[in-house]
């Protein structure tokens, strides 16, 4: 998948949420820009960072 990253010059303000989403086979870590359609990305739990590797 080829991430779109062009900028949206028309945009206002980016309400960008975090979730974890789990079932009973396996749980997704999901990122979402709730200010726009189709602006989100999943993983699996177990591949997302965590906070101390971003640093």
């Amino acid at each position: 998948m080829t991430p779109n990253a062009t900028a949206n010059i028309g945009a206002t303000r980016a309400e960008v949420m975090a979730s974890v989403d789990s079932s009973p086979s396996r749980s997704e870590f999901i990122i979402a820009d709730i200010s726009r359609d189709e602006a989100w990305i999943s993983m699996r739990v177990e591949d997302a960072p965590s906070l101390p590797e971003w640093a």
